[in-house]
């Protein structure tokens, strides 16, 4: 075979070997997938206070420790306190609806509605409104307790986070001149890669995790001034929502308006539907280009679909590594054909020579012997 020489067989033994070892790798890390794509967004987004604490700090590996110290208490603390209240009220505000549908007082308050009291009518005979919140009381105390019970893998995972982020910012030096030197694109175009990968996941916390935690802040805290039941409930669904591009916290103030006003409470509801159009509709507008600007360079259906697509591959670390898998892959494309082709050497012209006596020119040529 022309093309099965040693050297083609060296270099195709040696990149089969490369592609199963990428592959074990990749088996191997993906039990610490959420881990390291946490750590190493917390890295990127905390490298100038590392830095910052390097020019006060002599020593990197110390300075490192201090930041890591810091963004755990930043994130840790407010976590744990979120978590614990969160579960309480899930089930508080499931038992309370349970009480209220099989107590019958939603029927009471809907049937003052002439309009709307044969739909109460119809709904009551053909839907078990009590069994169904009995089941979902039922479910969120079951939930509770699994999310209890799997609080230490949970802290797990926090330990090994902070783990892995002390070297991502101790040795965040040794990586980049690792992964410049590995790359087979010119420096240029890896640092450019790099930047826009750090773009991304500045993008990702900035412009859609605090946009809507915003969000879900100012519904939670109008539904608690409204006297609403379960508030920290609501406005963390409303914060997890306003994360997909299409979805938003209108998906849950929208209901709880009509419901105010199937209830009476016309002053409540007028209130909530301004405070949800004008502050928490406009919050986003307001903050997502002082936080992101341009960083984020996708069109609004790519970033719904890699977060989407992230979501259901990577679980809720998919937020983050979606986008970031998106825009390193187009980043790629956009650098292939900036790579140098190195020019194909013309072929010299043959040179004549003289033919060494007794020797013959036809014989020396064998495109004349073959024509011959």
């Amino acid at each position: 075979m022309i093309f099965a020489t040693p050297r083609r067989l060296h270099a195709l033994v040696l990149l089969l070997a490369i592609g199963l070892g990428f592959y074990l790798c990749y088996r191997l890390a993906v039990p610490f997938l959420p881990p390291l794509v946490w750590a190493g967004s917390l890295a990127i987004l905390f490298a100038p206070l590392q830095g910052w604490l390097e020019r006060h700090i002599p020593h990197r590996g110390l300075a490192a420790l201090v930041a890591v110290l810091g963004i755990g208490c930043l994130v840790v603390i407010p976590a744990v306190f979120v978590g614990q209240t969160l579960i309480q009220q899930a089930t508080a505000g499931a038992q309370a609806v349970e009480a209220r549908v099989v107590s019958g007082e939603w029927r009471r308050a809907l049937e003052h509605q002439p309009r709307l009291a044969p739909w109460v009518r119809r709904i009551d005979r053909n839907i078990d409104l009590p069994g169904l919140a009995t089941s979902l009381n039922s479910w969120l105390t079951t939930t509770a307790g699994s999310l209890v019970r799997g609080s230490f893998l949970q802290a797990i995972d926090f330990c090994l986070t902070f783990y892995l982020l002390f070297f991502f910012l101790r040795d965040r030096d040794a990586a980049i001149a690792f992964l410049l030197s590995a790359s087979p694109l010119s420096n240029h175009a890896t640092h450019r890669l790099l930047g826009r990968v750090s773009d991304t996941v500045h993008a990702g916390v900035y412009g859609s995790l605090a946009v809507a935690g915003a969000q879900g802040l100012l519904g939670g805290l109008m539904f608690w001034w409204l006297g609403l039941p379960a508030p920290l409930l609501w406005g963390v669904i409303m914060a997890l929502l306003a994360v997909f591009p299409v979805l938003g916290a209108f998906v849950v103030w929208i209901p709880a308006t009509l419901y105010l006003a199937l209830e009476g409470s016309w002053g409540k509801a007028t209130i909530l539907a301004v405070w949800g159009m004008l502050v928490v509709g406009t919050i986003d507008n307001l903050l997502r280009p002082v936080l992101v600007g341009n960083r984020l360079k996708l069109h609004t259906v790519l970033t719904f679909l890699s977060v989407v697509g992230g979501i259901i591959l990577f679980g809720p670390v998919g937020i983050l590594l979606g986008p970031v898998i998106l825009t390193l892959t187009t980043g790629l494309l956009e650098a292939w054909p900036r790579q140098p082709i190195p020019p194909v050497p013309e072929a010299k012209p043959a040179t004549q020579t003289t033919p060494a006596p007794g020797s013959s020119t036809i014989n020396a040529n064998p495109v004349l012997m073959k024509g011959r």
